[in-house]
């Protein structure tokens, strides 16, 4: 005897068998036991939910005959009279079954409904089933509109559809729609297992759980796996053999990259991500398991009651274990990228380096906490902000400034703070923007005093300012006034370097070495630029960079070889902090002093400022540039 595939053996006979799928089973009951029967039902849902099945249990149940031949219209029917057989074996001669995926055009439906005016031969209901009802020509809709709507008392109808919104409405206003949903794991899951030990065929926890989750909501698709996974597995299921038969990511993968990524280990991160690659695993799978995984963290932190001690699933300690580890907006973060990195994979041409690239910008975006945990905001608002001014303007109207690395160095001793009326600016502003008396506002202004300026630099800590407290101590004070000119532009949008030392004088001159002969490039040439010389011994030179995502292991070694190469056999210490004094920032300030000295060439020719003066002339923002 031929062997029969799960899927067709297990097809439920029985409105009782059906599972998933309450809602409609209880519609149809009460409509059976009570009588109230429609001339057209519509079933929509997805593949393998079970829309054949539900039409053709209604077509037994509306022509059973009962064991003694004496039943009538019921919502169980009985299974063992002839009605009953002959629908199960496809053999019922009121039962008609049309595929309408290859017989959509008009002669097919016209054929079908030309058996209308016949009365039943067998049975107590003519039962006409089109599958796919979707895939019918206009032509063919139209051909069965006047049917549908006011078919004989002995005819049925029942359509069934993946994609209702392909039928015209005019069609679907004449039927009974009802949705069959996807069904859940669990429901898969518990079903597969019944079915299994009817087979008596052993199997774990893990390879239901796994199948279920592959079957996305069908139910069929679950039944058909599981009859892959048996040949697969020689007749037992296990979690190993089931996942290699998937390209499943080991679950084991997705925590060890969770707990790296906490950590901010990039390496980790990549080793993980290089060894998927060996094994063959998938990078849509992997970033499936990992979104699963990061919801199931979201709900623990959001309710830790959801941990329950008696839950036998063996993942919950390490899920609880990673949800106290990771913050709740991190974990968000993550999900998120992992949701909209699926999309990317198709895009890059090697889906490991793409994989590799979403894993990265998981470490990339990781908040930036300090040092009691909490994350640091975008924009840190310090008690007494630093407010830009163009040097050109100050040197020109106070004395004792000085334009030092595109700063405007203020002498206490030279300027008089200004005069300002604290009662007017409580009055406008609040309470507290009032001063204590004694105090001045930290504002150097030409006109009058100037709105605070607010520090939008990402992770940036607070800039120290000491005010004066004798006659001998000199402050930076940066004001921003509003550029007369695109020369007052590039001054105040030019990275500010303070406090030049001679250790960032030897530092920028070894960096700029480095790049001149290639020694360099990408992240390392980045982290040189970026990072500032704060100390050095024989045998060790400490440097500090202002973003986590610089402060990289291999970043790091790929420099210090590069160093030793240049004759500095030295070891590098990399700690985060505020740079005042990098290769990017001299390079930055030297290239805004070039584009300054350019445009005043151009804004001092006496050509340009007589067609300035005399026909409104306005030199393009941007369009002038240093040779």
């Amino acid at each position: 005897m031929s062997y029969l595939v799960l899927a067709r053996k297990y097809r439920p006979r029985n409105f009782t068998e059906m599972v998933g799928q309450d809602h409609v089973v209880q519609a149809l009951s009460n409509a059976l036991s009570t009588g109230r029967l429609h001339h057209a039902y519509m079933f929509t849902g997805t593949r393998g939910v079970g829309k054949t099945t539900v039409s053709r249990i209604l077509a037994k149940s509306l022509n059973c005959q009962g064991p003694d031949g004496q039943g009538g219209i019921t919502a169980t029917p009985c299974g063992v009279c002839q009605a009953c057989t002959d629908i199960d074996s496809g053999r019922f001669v009121d039962y008609t079954e049309l595929d309408a995926a290859s017989n959509r055009g008009v002669d097919e439906v016209q054929a079908l409904l030309e058996q209308a005016v016949y009365k039943p031969v067998q049975g107590r209901f003519k039962v006409f089933m089109i599958d796919e009802v979707h895939m019918l020509t206009n032509t063919a809709f139209n051909a069965m509109l006047k049917t549908l709507e006011e078919p004989p008392e002995y005819l049925k109808f029942v359509l069934a559809t993946t994609d209702p919104q392909k039928v015209p409405v005019t069609v679907l206003s004449r039927c009974l729609q009802f949705n069959l949903r996807p069904m859940a794991p669990e429901t898969i899951r518990e079903h597969l297992q019944g079915v299994l030990q009817t087979e008596q065929v052993p199997a774990d926890l893990q390879s239901l759980k796994l199948l279920a989750r592959a079957a996305r909501g069908s139910m069929r698709d679950a039944l058909s796996l599981t009859d892959q996974a048996i040949a697969f597995g020689s007749g037992a299921l296990e979690e190993t053999t089931v996942r290699q038969m998937l390209g499943s990511v080991d679950r084991s993968h997705v925590f060890r990259l969770l707990d790296a990524l906490a950590m901010g280990d990039g390496q980790v991160v990549v080793e993980t991500s290089e060894t998927l690659r060996l094994n063959g695993l998938s990078a849509a799978s992997t970033l499936e398991e990992m979104s699963a995984v990061l919801q199931r963290m979201a709900v623990l932190q959001a309710v830790p009651e959801a941990a329950q001690a008696d839950d036998p699933d063996p993942e919950l300690a390490e899920l609880a274990r990673l949800a106290k580890l990771m913050p709740a907006d991190e974990t968000q973060l993550l999900y998120s990228i992992c949701l909209h990195g699926r999309s990317e994979l198709g895009l890059a041409p090697d889906e490991y380096a793409a994989l590799t690239m979403v894993l990265l910008r998981l470490l990339a975006f990781k908040p930036a906490r300090s040092s009691n945990g909490a994350a640091e905001k975008k924009t840190l608002k310090t008690a007494r902000p630093e407010i830009p001014v163009p040097p050109r303007a100050l040197a020109a109207s106070a004395p004792g400034v000085a334009a030092v690395g595109g700063a405007a160095l203020v002498s206490a001793e030279k300027v008089a703070p200004p005069q300002v009326d604290h009662a007017r600016i409580a009055a406008e502003h609040g309470a507290d923007a009032a001063l204590p008396a004694g105090q001045h506002l930290p504002v150097m202004t030409m006109h009058g005093p100037l709105p605070v300026a607010e520090n939008f630099e990402q992770n940036r800590p607070p800039a120290r300012v000491e005010y004066a407290s004798d006659a001998s101590k000199i402050e930076a004070i940066q004001v921003r006034v509003q550029a007369d000119s695109a020369r007052d532009a590039v001054v105040a949008g030019a990275p500010q370097v303070l406090g030049a030392s001679a250790e960032g004088d030897f530092w920028h001159a070894t960096v700029q070495a480095l790049i001149a002969s290639d020694a360099i490039s990408a992240l390392v040439r980045e982290l040189a630029l970026q990072s500032q010389l704060v100390a050095r011994d024989t045998d060790q030179w400490l440097l500090r960079v202002e973003r986590e995502s610089l402060n990289q292991g291999g970043s790091r070694d790929r420099l210090t070889a590069a160093l030793a190469a240049a004759g500095y056999p030295v070891r590098l210490m990399v700690e985060v902090g505020r740079v005042t004094d990098s290769p990017a920032r001299r390079n930055a300030a030297a290239a805004a002093e070039r584009q300054l000295a350019a445009e005043k060439i151009v804004f001092d020719d006496p050509l340009v400022q007589s067609m300035m003066r005399e026909f409104g002339a306005k030199i393009v923002p941007g369009s002038i540039k240093p040779l």
